[in-house]
């Protein structure tokens, strides 16, 4: 059986990793990011099928799901987009970044959520599942300074993420979620420090074997391609170096 998954957020990081990594392991794959540009380098390189749309925008999250009621039914949903916007506290941040940290993150996945649904109930056959897996953060159950927002974002996702489960509860449908740590992307931390090339550098300094996107885009893999009635409600990854979000190893690893 030809397998669809739908990626949002793939335009770079742990989404275009995920979308890449599906197609090797023969799914057909839509790729879904608001960068015309990054999915066209992505589709000549890999085949991959791509759709512009801003998870943020109802119309065009309408118009994705358009789009994949003619290629047919889905099987599985990956929502990734998302991200972080500053580090400032409670008190001092811009109540606009958590605006757009709660749209991307929340309200985002909610759209497309609902909107695909119908299709994901339509690509399944007896004795399959189709499967939603949210990418969230260790933010969303670790509260730490300089998370503010972000963590306030995250939380909500993670509790958006537990009540679909309760809701979809009867029907041969998993609801995944995968909660990274720090992972070393070209992006990330560059839009959360505004663009500020040397502060993003820091967080990642001294780190031995930060996560990469690869490794987010094989625990995803994997835990779709798990046997049907298998659903791992919640993954933690983690590198070795970090013990919370607050705790972070730099230097060697070695015995005590």
């Amino acid at each position: 059986m030809n397998r669809r998954v739908v990626v949002t957020g793939a335009s770079s990081g742990i989404g275009e990793a995920t979308a890449r990594r599906f197609a090797k392991h023969g799914w057909q794959v839509v790729a879904v990011a608001r960068r015309a540009d990054r999915l066209a380098a992505l589709a000549a390189d890999t085949g991959i099928e791509t759709f512009v749309a801003d998870v943020t925008k109802q119309d065009d999250v309408e118009a994705l799901a358009a789009f994949l009621r003619e290629l047919g039914p889905i099987h599985a949903l990956i929502n990734n987009a998302g991200g972080a916007l500053g580090v400032a506290s409670v008190e001092e941040s811009d109540a606009d970044d958590w605006l757009r940290m709660f749209d991307v993150n929340v309200v985002g996945t909610k759209r497309v959520t609902s909107a695909l649904l119908p299709l994901l109930r339509e690509g399944i056959v007896e004795g399959d599942t189709a499967s939603i897996l949210m990418v969230t953060s260790i933010a969303a159950s670790v509260p730490y300074e300089g998370g503010s927002g972000y963590n306030a974002a995250k939380f909500a996702q993670h509790a958006l993420t537990a009540v679909l489960r309760l809701e979809l509860a009867g029907e041969p449908i998993r609801v995944i979620e995968v909660a990274p740590g720090m992972v070393k992307t070209e992006e990330f931390a560059l839009v959360r420090f505004g663009g500020d090339a040397a502060k993003a550098d820091t967080v990642y300094e001294n780190v031995p074997d930060p996560l990469v996107a690869e490794d987010i885009a094989e625990t995803i893999v994997h835990a779709i391609e798990l046997p049907p009635f298998v659903n791992l409600d919640l993954v933690t990854v983690k590198p070795v170096a970090q013990a919370a979000p607050h705790k972070m190893i730099r230097g060697e690893l070695k015995p005590r």
